[in-house]
């Protein structure tokens, strides 16, 4: 499990210097959505039965074009259409609004990396990954578009079978986030009751992380879909609303080890290691779910009237949630307003009511 986490830590690393980050790639998918120009002359390739590559010139590429001929026009579906009838590459502007180049041949450096088999998808991915730019293969054998963006290969499927995934992937969210609720809310009765619980703390990170990924697949999907995924976006909003900031309170109180690598091999985890409560347990620093500890108290402490520097403060001043509760009037004057440890006392004893604690 050690190796596995440093292999994540070092593929962290790896793509923070090298990779594409999850926002700049969906800027990158705007740019190819239903109702686009570029969109439009993609489907229209597909649909005629043509292959093609298309490359964006970010001006890292040019010296990895050979061959083919100044075109020099403003881009249309027609225009792009009509060029994939012959068999070398199109690069477009940086902006995607002018055809520059026709027939073009790509010599990217072969020693690249690359699990394609076609010559044409092998091009693309390569030259994606050295110039760091956006390139397009469509295999007119298998009816299929992929895009390749620096490190990150994702093939496009047809607007019908995005809408089928997105309703699968949407109810499985609903699903997760419900659960996600009933193991957080099991969680805080042990936490008020000073019941230091691994495997239930283990449970509400597990579901709130695989919130997380789902989530993140279906953001990918509501841009994708263009104007069409406005109303999964709200109901993407509405479903996530406050699992991130509930997962990463309860990771601070539980987790043994540093708070950022803990939290940066956590959202790295597919979605096996997810499922895996060995692993999880590892991540956050324990051998195994079955020991007695203590928690600081933040999980319920956000919950009170507190800003996070004052709880900071009291958790600093007590050292964790079981002195906290046991602690006397004016325990805290020290550290928060008189007015403030009065405030907190009554939020703690209204919650635990409510807990039927």
């Amino acid at each position: 499990m050690e190796a596995r986490i440093r292999e994540v830590q070092k593929k962290i690393t790896e793509k923070s210097e090298k990779g594409s980050s999850e926002e700049e790639f969906l800027s990158i998918l705007k740019l190819i959505v239903p109702g686009t120009n570029f969109r439009a002359a993609l489907d229209g390739a597909l649909k005629v039965g043509k292959g093609a590559l298309i490359v964006i010139d970010n001006g890292n590429a040019f010296g990895l074009f050979e061959g083919g001929f100044r075109i020099n026009t403003n881009f249309t579906p027609q225009k792009l259409i009509e060029l994939t009838k012959m068999d070398g590459a199109i690069v477009l502007s940086k902006d995607a609004k002018k055809i520059n180049y026709a027939n073009v041949l790509l010599t990217p450096n072969s020693k690249i990396k690359t699990n394609e088999t076609g010559t044409r998808h092998k091009a693309a991915e390569r030259t994606a990954k050295q110039a760091g730019t956006l390139a397009v293969a469509i295999s007119e054998r298998r009816s299929v578009i992929t895009i390749y963006y620096k490190d990150i290969r994702y093939p496009l499927i047809s607007t019908d079978e995005l809408l089928r995934k997105t309703n699968e992937h949407l109810q499985l969210l609903e699903k997760q986030r419900e659960l996600f609720d009933n193991y957080s809310e099991k969680l805080i009765k042990m936490d008020l009751k000073n019941y230091f619980n691994l495997s239930q703390a283990i449970q509400v990170i597990q579901k709130g992380r695989l919130i997380e990924k789902i989530a993140s697949d279906l953001k990918r999907y509501s841009i994708e879909l263009g104007r069409e995924g406005t109303l999964l976006r709200i109901r993407l909003k509405e479903i996530l609303s406050g699992v991130e900031k509930e997962t990463d309170i309860i990771v601070k109180d539980y987790a043994k080890l540093d708070l950022s690598q803990t939290m940066l091999v956590l959202n790295a985890l597919n979605y096996e290691e997810i499922l895996d409560e060995n692993v999880v347990c590892k991540v956050l620093g324990y051998e195994n779910p079955n020991v007695n500890d203590t928690i600081a108290g933040w999980h319920i402490l956000t919950r009170t009237s507190l800003s996070e520097a004052e709880i900071d403060s009291v958790i600093r001043k007590a050292g964790s949630w079981n002195n906290i509760d046991k602690a006397n009037e004016g325990f805290f004057v020290d550290v928060i307003s008189e007015e403030k440890e009065k405030i907190l006392m009554e939020d703690l004893k209204k919650m635990k009511m409510s807990f039927n604690v």
